[in-house]
């Protein structure tokens, strides 16, 4: 059983940055499924819409999904998760850092590349996505977590529960607990602390060879923590 202290985050808002991509609908929508009310933000508002009309159709309260530009997504969220690709990851954090300002930052972004031989992990000189988020957000409480699930799975109507762990890092406790209790809301899915923000790197890495397995045996495969 989860060791997370009980936490109440019913009806958090939880906004997502580059929320029209699968990842952020697809957590998006698992988390609208769960009740809370989710914001898609993308860096033009009309795409976001159009991702949020999409996503209405498919959770039992389409008046939960909304979707707005990154910066107003940013604002909203009680909890905003990064789902950026990595190229703009930077960039986008710093431009929307007054916005992100109290709030906690969840980062989900694998800095990877692709070549003949398959999927690699990109070295990153702040350690990880997650630790170049927080040199960059002072003022916010970021949190490494979602690393290791699959879009394919979080999108799929026909699977009702995503059978998986998420690795939550990040050095303050109230904020890493908090974003275990909101992985638990979502049906499948356990929190499982991973570390302090300075071990992420090793976490995102990991997709890479995710992604291997998963081309390998034509699966989508995730993570579950033995003996916890």
């Amino acid at each position: 059983m989860s060791e997370t202290p009980e936490i109440t985050v019913a009806g958090l808002t939880v906004a997502f940055l580059g929320g029209t991509g699968d990842q952020g609908r697809g957590l998006a929508r698992r988390f609208a499924i769960a009740g809370h009310p989710v914001v898609l933000g993308s860096r033009q508002a009309e795409k976001a819409d159009a991702a949020a009309t999409e996503l209405r159709a498919t959770v039992p309260d389409p008046s939960l999904v909304t979707g707005v530009t990154n910066e107003e997504a940013a604002a909203r969220g009680d909890v905003v998760v990064v789902a950026v690709p990595w190229e703009g990851h930077e960039a986008l954090i710093k431009g929307l850092a007054p916005s992100l300002a109290g709030k906690i930052v969840v980062d989900c972004v694998n800095p990877m590349g692709f070549d003949k031989q398959g999927a690699f992990a990109l070295e990153v000189p702040e350690g990880s996505a997650a630790q170049q988020a927080a040199g960059i957000l002072s003022e916010s409480t970021v949190v490494a977590a979602f690393h290791h699930v699959s879009a394919v799975l979080l999108l799929d109507p026909a699977v009702e529960s995503v059978e998986t762990d998420v690795l939550v890092l990040g050095d303050d406790r109230a904020a890493t607990d908090l974003v275990q209790a909101l992985v638990d809301r979502i049906a499948g899915m356990r929190g499982v602390y991973g570390g302090r923000l300075r071990n992420a790197g090793q976490v995102e890495a990991l997709t890479a060879n995710l992604v291997s397995i998963n081309r390998r045996y034509k699966a989508h495969a995730g993570l579950r923590i033995t003996d916890v």
